[in-house]
């Protein structure tokens, strides 16, 4: 199983009736592409992608590999065939001010990188968020993006989240072209990143 071929710009849309961060993942046309589910009260990052929301096929599973989350990376696993995509890595200190994580392919090779764009939008987000009532209105001006570049600095997609108030929409645009073969590693490693950046604020 693979995630290509896809309609972009794919849109990440939370779900707000839930205790457990779960959330859809639909094309352009409004088509299911997956259906995640984070496992609540579990000490490492557990993560299952399904078909749609009626969860009746797994696709893929992400794990993390230690319990503190500061240097832990996350490994991605097709569960129809049991291959390893890859791994997503947060970079440690370097990702306190501005979010940085490692795109490594199934052969522990850094492929790709995902840098926020604007340190800045999270630092006021985590200030303005502290001023009541005024807070409360942040998810509609202050908006992080992130974009995928590899190793020489080309860019492949972009992350923007979108103006909502609870924060719960993020849209996924691809900028050029990418091998098939690289696509479902870069699609999985965002929706883990979706899903850390929001447990940090």
């Amino acid at each position: 199983m693979v995630l290509q071929n896809l309609n972009y710009p794919l849109d990440f849309t939370f779900k707000i009736t839930t205790l457990s961060s779960d959330f859809n993942i639909t094309d352009r046309n409004g088509n299911y592409v997956a259906y995640v589910r984070q496992k609540m009260f579990k000490l490492k990052e557990d993560v299952i992608v399904f078909n749609d929301e009626s969860r009746s096929k797994e696709l893929f599973r992400i794990q993390a590999n230690q319990w503190i989350d500061f240097n832990a990376s996350y490994s991605m696993t097709d569960l129809e065939s049991g291959k390893n995509f890859g791994r997503l890595a947060r970079r440690g200190m370097r990702s306190i001010w501005k979010s940085q994580y490692d795109i490594v392919d199934q052969n522990d090779q850094v492929k790709y990188q995902i840098n926020e764009d604007n340190a800045w939008t999270k630092i006021l987000d985590g200030l303005v968020g502290e001023i009541p009532v005024v807070g409360m209105f942040t998810g509609y001006f202050l908006n992080p993006s992130y974009t995928v570049k590899d190793n020489v600095g080309k860019e492949y997609f972009r992350l923007k989240k979108m103006p909502s108030l609870f924060g719960r929409k993020f849209q996924l645009d691809r900028l050029i072209d990418i091998d098939d073969s690289d696509e479902s590693l870069v699609v999985l490693s965002f929706l883990m990143m979706v899903l850390l950046e929001r447990a940090r604020g």
